[in-house]
Protein backbone atom coordinates (compact mmCIF):
# COMPACT_ATOMS: atom_id res chain seq x y z
CA UNK A 1 0.00 0.00 0.00
CA UNK A 2 1.86 3.03 -1.32
CA UNK A 3 -0.12 5.52 0.77
CA UNK A 4 0.56 3.63 4.01
CA UNK A 5 4.31 3.46 3.31
CA UNK A 6 4.33 7.15 2.43
CA UNK A 7 2.42 7.96 5.65
CA UNK A 8 5.01 6.13 7.74
CA UNK A 9 8.18 7.18 5.94
CA UNK A 10 7.32 10.89 5.73
CA UNK A 11 7.49 11.16 9.52
CA UNK A 12 10.62 9.00 9.81
CA UNK A 13 13.06 11.06 7.74
CA UNK A 14 12.46 14.57 6.45
CA UNK A 15 15.60 14.48 4.29
CA UNK A 16 14.53 11.34 2.43
CA UNK A 17 11.05 12.78 2.01
CA UNK A 18 12.53 15.93 0.46
CA UNK A 19 14.51 13.73 -1.95
CA UNK A 20 11.29 11.87 -2.81
CA UNK A 21 9.50 15.14 -3.59
CA UNK A 22 12.43 16.15 -5.80
CA UNK A 23 12.30 12.79 -7.59
CA UNK A 24 8.53 13.03 -8.07
CA UNK A 25 8.93 16.50 -9.59
CA UNK A 26 11.33 14.98 -12.12
CA UNK A 27 9.01 12.11 -13.03
CA UNK A 28 5.45 13.44 -12.89
CA UNK A 29 3.60 15.86 -15.10
CA UNK A 30 2.63 19.25 -13.69
CA UNK A 31 3.91 21.10 -10.65
CA UNK A 32 4.62 19.12 -7.48
CA UNK A 33 5.07 20.99 -4.19
CA UNK A 34 4.80 17.94 -1.94
CA UNK A 35 3.86 14.27 -1.80
CA UNK A 36 1.49 13.48 1.05
CA UNK A 37 -0.62 10.80 2.61
CA UNK A 38 -3.80 12.02 4.26
CA UNK A 39 -6.52 10.34 6.30
CA UNK A 40 -9.29 8.89 4.13
CA UNK A 41 -11.63 7.70 6.89
CA UNK A 42 -12.13 4.34 8.57
CA UNK A 43 -8.42 4.05 9.40
CA UNK A 44 -7.31 4.35 5.78
CA UNK A 45 -4.95 6.83 4.15
CA UNK A 46 -4.79 8.14 0.60
CA UNK A 47 -1.72 9.41 -1.23
CA UNK A 48 -1.84 12.76 -3.03
CA UNK A 49 0.39 15.11 -4.96
CA UNK A 50 0.18 18.63 -3.55
CA UNK A 51 0.33 20.91 -6.59
CA UNK A 52 1.21 23.98 -4.51
CA UNK A 53 -1.82 26.06 -5.44
CA UNK A 54 -4.26 24.32 -3.12
CA UNK A 55 -4.92 21.59 -5.68
CA UNK A 56 -4.26 18.00 -4.70
CA UNK A 57 -4.17 15.13 -7.15
CA UNK A 58 -4.96 11.72 -5.70
CA UNK A 59 -2.68 8.91 -6.77
CA UNK A 60 -5.76 7.15 -8.11
CA UNK A 61 -5.84 9.79 -10.88
CA UNK A 62 -2.22 9.28 -11.96
CA UNK A 63 -1.20 7.18 -14.94
CA UNK A 64 0.34 3.74 -14.55
CA UNK A 65 3.81 5.02 -15.46
CA UNK A 66 3.65 7.79 -12.86
CA UNK A 67 2.43 5.40 -10.15
CA UNK A 68 5.14 2.90 -10.97
CA UNK A 69 7.78 5.64 -11.02
CA UNK A 70 6.70 7.02 -7.62
CA UNK A 71 6.54 3.55 -6.05
CA UNK A 72 10.02 2.63 -7.30
CA UNK A 73 11.45 5.99 -6.21
CA UNK A 74 9.97 5.49 -2.73
CA UNK A 75 11.50 2.02 -2.45
CA UNK A 76 14.90 3.25 -3.65
CA UNK A 77 14.94 6.21 -1.26
CA UNK A 78 13.62 4.31 1.74
CA UNK A 79 15.87 1.28 1.32
CA UNK A 80 15.55 -1.47 3.91
CA UNK A 81 13.23 0.77 5.97
CA UNK A 82 10.49 0.50 3.33
CA UNK A 83 9.49 -2.84 4.86
CA UNK A 84 7.84 -2.82 8.24
CA UNK A 85 9.48 -5.97 9.56
CA UNK A 86 11.73 -7.00 12.41
CA UNK A 87 15.28 -6.49 11.07
CA UNK A 88 17.98 -9.07 11.49
CA UNK A 89 19.40 -8.39 14.95
CA UNK A 90 22.88 -9.59 14.06
CA UNK A 91 23.28 -7.01 11.26
CA UNK A 92 23.75 -3.39 12.41
CA UNK A 93 21.22 -1.00 10.85
CA UNK A 94 23.97 0.90 9.01
CA UNK A 95 24.97 -2.32 7.22
CA UNK A 96 21.51 -3.61 6.28
CA UNK A 97 20.68 -3.68 2.58
CA UNK A 98 17.58 -4.28 0.50
CA UNK A 99 17.86 -6.22 -2.74
CA UNK A 100 15.23 -5.13 -5.26
CA UNK A 101 14.45 -7.41 -8.22
CA UNK A 102 12.40 -5.77 -10.96
CA UNK A 103 10.96 -7.52 -13.96
CA UNK A 104 10.18 -4.80 -16.48
CA UNK A 105 12.19 -2.02 -14.84
CA UNK A 106 11.34 0.32 -17.72
CA UNK A 107 7.72 -0.85 -18.11
CA UNK A 108 5.35 2.08 -18.58
CA UNK A 109 8.04 4.72 -18.07
CA UNK A 110 8.65 7.48 -20.58
CA UNK A 111 12.28 8.40 -21.45
CA UNK A 112 12.35 11.24 -18.87
CA UNK A 113 11.06 8.99 -16.09
CA UNK A 114 13.42 6.19 -17.06
CA UNK A 115 16.46 8.49 -16.99
CA UNK A 116 15.43 10.03 -13.65
CA UNK A 117 14.77 6.62 -12.09
CA UNK A 118 18.06 5.16 -13.33
CA UNK A 119 19.95 8.17 -11.97
CA UNK A 120 18.22 7.84 -8.60
CA UNK A 121 18.89 4.09 -8.55
CA UNK A 122 22.59 4.66 -9.26
CA UNK A 123 22.87 7.22 -6.43
CA UNK A 124 21.05 5.02 -3.93
CA UNK A 125 22.99 1.87 -4.88
CA UNK A 126 26.23 3.81 -4.51
CA UNK A 127 25.29 4.58 -0.90
CA UNK A 128 25.22 0.84 -0.22
CA UNK A 129 21.73 0.27 1.21
CA UNK A 130 20.14 -0.89 -2.04
CA UNK A 131 21.04 -3.55 -4.58
CA UNK A 132 19.00 -3.45 -7.77
CA UNK A 133 18.68 -6.05 -10.50
CA UNK A 134 16.16 -5.45 -13.22
CA UNK A 135 15.05 -6.82 -16.55
CA UNK A 136 14.44 -4.24 -19.28
CA UNK A 137 12.95 -4.41 -22.76
CA UNK A 138 16.05 -2.86 -24.36
CA UNK A 139 19.43 -2.99 -22.61
CA UNK A 140 20.68 -0.19 -24.85
CA UNK A 141 18.48 2.21 -22.92
CA UNK A 142 20.64 1.70 -19.84
CA UNK A 143 23.61 3.18 -21.65
CA UNK A 144 22.27 6.54 -20.50
CA UNK A 145 23.40 5.73 -16.94
CA UNK A 146 27.15 5.11 -16.58
CA UNK A 147 26.72 3.17 -13.31
CA UNK A 148 24.40 0.61 -14.93
CA UNK A 149 25.76 -2.76 -16.01
CA UNK A 150 24.04 -4.68 -18.77
CA UNK A 151 24.06 -8.46 -18.99
CA UNK A 152 22.67 -9.58 -22.34
CA UNK A 153 21.11 -13.02 -21.94
CA UNK A 154 20.34 -13.47 -25.63
CA UNK A 155 22.85 -15.89 -27.25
Amino acid sequence: NLAAVLWRTRAECGRRHALLVEAVRAGCAGPVADVRAEPAGEGRVRAVLDRGDGTRTGFERLGDGELRYIALALVLLTGPGVLEVDPAGEVPEALQTLTVLLDGLDLGLDPRQRAALLGLAARMCERGHIRLAGAVSDGGLLGEEPAARVVDLVP
